[in-house]
């Protein structure tokens, strides 16, 4: 198999460091790593494959001689860097939301629409990671049976946010339990024991950013334009894995045991439903898995055609840097990197 010239750009950060990872794990065919971040970043020493590589600074001409570049170094990195990357000959795989909405962009998760991967014009976007979980399981039942409408109400990790993030729920988890005063800088409130309504900014409508994304995203990714959704995204203080509650309509009704047999055959997907035995979902236990997690199915007791589930997944991982990876692979299978 071909190896190639890969470039990954945000390496020091969370997702960065997961595509690292990964790309060992799954024995991905690299011919030669490189490392991009900030300057506040460059210089720093990295151990990739038993090897210790120094990070470079982000630049216009960073990208010669590279096949394909990971971007997770957030929405206005990418916005100016991924286009000279393109320019240069790469296949850029961007995780920042800059291009997700782009007509001319793939927006892919490659369980469901790997196809859209041919279309690219250089660069491919990967999806908001709590779009990612949701869609993985929704599709396989949707296309068996249509889906009309979606609410889901998302508990999202501070990983989500970035290791800062991760170091000020620990902080000021410290802080609380020895009876000191919780002084929040990430987020606008105290996460420590608490839950903030609020991811990404609001929006003149009253959704937040974050929710109007799981709400476009689902429709471009999954070519269903007509699906009615309404999302509430919610921060929690857990330290890694997104979980959501799902309410679904369907076209026509569907029994539970339909939909576990649908996803128990699903790619990524893997079904945890035995809640009299407290076999359920956790993110605790997504943390650091590839597959989706899906339980408590059970019939919306609200409308005839309606299933309710609970979804897990490691959003920094299937959530992030490994649908990039499984982008890429896919790409190659097809003969298209």
């Amino acid at each position: 198999m071909k190896e190639l010239h890969v470039g990954i750009v945000g390496a020091t950060g969370m997702v960065g460091q997961e595509f690292i990872k990964i790309l060992d794990q799954r024995h991905f065919p690299v011919a030669s790593i490189h490392l991009f971040a900030s300057d506040k970043s460059a210089g720093k020493s990295v151990t990739v494959r038993q090897q210790k590589l120094t990070v470079q600074e982000t630049s216009e001409d960073s990208f010669k001689g590279l096949d394909l570049v990971f971007f997770s170094a957030g929405t206005d990195v990418s916005k100016h860097f991924a286009p000279f990357a393109a320019r240069a000959g790469a296949v850029v795989v961007d995780n920042s939301a800059a291009f997700r909405m782009d007509p001319d962009t793939p927006l892919v998760v490659p369980e469901i629409n790997p196809e859209d991967c041919e279309h690219h014009h250089g660069i491919i976007a990967n999806p908001n990671c709590s779009t990612i979980q949701m869609v993985v399981v929704l599709y396989p039942l949707h296309k068996v049976n249509p889906i009309k409408r979606v609410i889901v109400d998302t508990y999202q990790s501070v990983s989500g946010t970035g290791l800062p993030a991760v170091e000020e729920l620990k902080s000021t988890s410290r802080a609380v339990l020895d009876g000191k005063p919780a002084e929040p800088h990430v987020y606008p409130h105290q996460i420590a024991f608490n839950m903030l309504p609020e991811i990404d900014v609001f929006m003149e409508n009253g959704y937040t950013k974050e929710e109007w994304k799981m709400v476009t995203e689902t429709r471009k990714i999954m070519h269903a334009p007509d699906i009615a959704i309404s999302a509430t995204c919610v921060r929690v203080p857990s330290l890694i894995g997104h979980s959501e509650a799902v309410h679904v309509e369907f076209t026509r009704p569907m029994s539970p045991g339909e939909a576990r047999r649908i996803l128990t055959e699903a790619p990524g997907v893997k079904v945890q439903d035995e809640p009299t035995a407290h076999v359920y979902p956790m993110p605790w236990t997504a943390a650091g898995q590839d597959d989706t997690f899906v339980g408590r199915i059970r019939e919306d007791a609200s409308h005839p055609n309606g299933l309710a589930m609970w979804i897990c997944a490691d959003n920094v991982r299937k959530g992030a840097a490994l649908n990039g990876l499984q982008i890429a692979e896919a790409m190659m299978e097809r003969g298209w990197l």
